[in-house]
C-alpha cells in the first residue's frame, strides 16, 4: 500500500517472512530505487524471530544492493515494530534490534491504520523488561 506524507511517496510491503527470494527480490528493488529512508519492519509479538528475520533482510541489502557509482552498500535505516501494543516479555528483542543494527526504532504500531503509528515510548519497554 501506498500514501504520501510531506509530498514524498511513502511505500510499504507485506513482510518478507523467512522467504529468502522474496527478500533478495525487495533488496534488489530497494537498490534499484534509492530511496531516502528504509525500514524494517517486523512484528514485535515473534520475539527474536524478527531479529532473525532483520539481520537476514539487512544482510540481503548489503549483498543486493552495490551502488556502482558510490560503491556504497545500503542497509536499513530504521525499524517499525508492528503490534507493539501487544507484547510482554518479548520486548527485549526490540533492543537486540537496536543493537545488532545500530539503527534506531523509528515508530511502533499499535493498530491497523497508518495514523497507529507510535514514536516509541522508552520508558514503557523499560518498565516491560523490569516486570
Amino acid at each position: 500500500s501506498s500514501l504520501e506524507i510531506n509530498n514524498e511517496a511513502v511505500v510499504s510491503t507485506q513482510s518478507t517472512g523467512d522467504n529468502e527470494p522474496l527478500m533478495r527480490a525487495l533488496s534488489k528493488l530497494v537498490a534499484m530505487n534509492k530511496p531516502d529512508l528504509t525500514l524494517f519492519v517486523g512484528e514485535a509479538l515473534v520475539g527474536n524471530e524478527a531479529v532473525d528475520q532483520l539481520v537476514k533482510f539487512n544482510q540481503a541489502l548489503i549483498d543486493n544492493s552495490v551502488t556502482a557509482e558510490a560503491g556504497t552498500k545500503s542497509i536499513i535505516d530504521g525499524i517499525l515494530l508492528t503490534k507493539f501494543d501487544c507484547i510482554d516479555d518479548k520486548v527485549g528483542a526490540a533492543i537486540s534490534m537496536t543493537y545488532i543494527t545500530g539503527q534506531p526504532i523509528v515508530f511502533v504500531g499499535t493498530g491497523q491504520q497508518y495514523p497507529d503509528l507510535r514514536s516509541l515510548n522508552v520508558k514503557s519497554v523499560v518498565t516491560a523488561l523490569l516486570r
